[in-house]
Order: structure tokens, then C-alpha cells, then sequence
């Protein structure tokens, strides 16, 4: 019996921990976005993190939201200086999130002004 729980124990602690590697690690796509950036903020009770969002045409359904992770310090930097302009984002998208790293799947990892978007 207490092979049994040691086991059990081990077992869900090795799971446990290819969960978090697995979705922190791993990321599903990478890619890039261009738009307006119109919103950046470091928002939560619990657990603050940066929030933003990028404007791709007229309508909300054309926004696109985004988080960064505060290690990030470069990419935060940019992304104040660079408000109320036009910026090409390139992000990662991870399987899933957790509260402390930010409210959706996309991470930005680099982020550059342009002066003209075209189409």
C-alpha cells in the first residue's frame, strides 16, 4: 500500500510537471500582427499583467488582443513608447494560460513601429 502512494504521488507530480513545461515551453504557432496599437495596460488583483490591444480595421471584431510576459522589459518599453501608432507585433501563441502569465494565449516577443500598413 505504500508503494502504491508513493507511486500515485510521483506520478501526478511528473504529470504536473509536463503540464507546466509543456505549456510554457511549447508554443503552438508563431506569427506576426499589424495594426493600430490602441491599449496597453498591466491590470489584475491577484496577479498583474500586461494587456494590450491592436486595431485591424474598423469594427471590434478586428482587434486583436495580446499579453506580454513582464520579463519582457524591451517589448514593454517599446509598446509604451510606440501607443497610438502603427506596429507590427511578432508573437507566440502557447496551448493555454495561467492567471499569472496574462488573459490570452498570445505573447508578444517583439514589437516594431511601422510608418505606413499596407494591404
Amino acid at each position: 500500500m505504500k508503494k502504491f502512494i508513493i507511486g500515485s504521488i510521483a506520478t501526478i507530480l511528473i504529470a504536473t510537471t509536463l503540464y507546466f513545461t509543456t505549456i510554457y515551453y511549447w508554443s503552438y504557432s508563431e506569427g506576426y500582427r499589424s495594426g493600430q496599437l490602441v491599449k496597453l495596460t498591466y491590470k489584475g488583483l491577484l496577479f498583474k499583467t500586461y494587456e494590450g490591444e491592436v486595431s485591424q480595421g474598423v469594427s471590434e471584431a478586428q482587434r486583436f488582443h495580446f499579453s506580454v510576459e513582464e520579463k519582457e522589459e524591451k517589448v514593454i518599453e517599446l509598446l509604451q513608447l510606440y501607443q497610438g501608432n502603427n506596429v507590427r507585433l511578432k508573437y507566440k501563441e502557447r496551448f493555454a494560460t495561467f492567471p499569472w502569465w496574462g488573459d490570452t494565449k498570445y505573447f508578444i516577443i517583439d514589437v516594431e513601429k511601422v510608418d505606413q500598413l499596407t494591404n
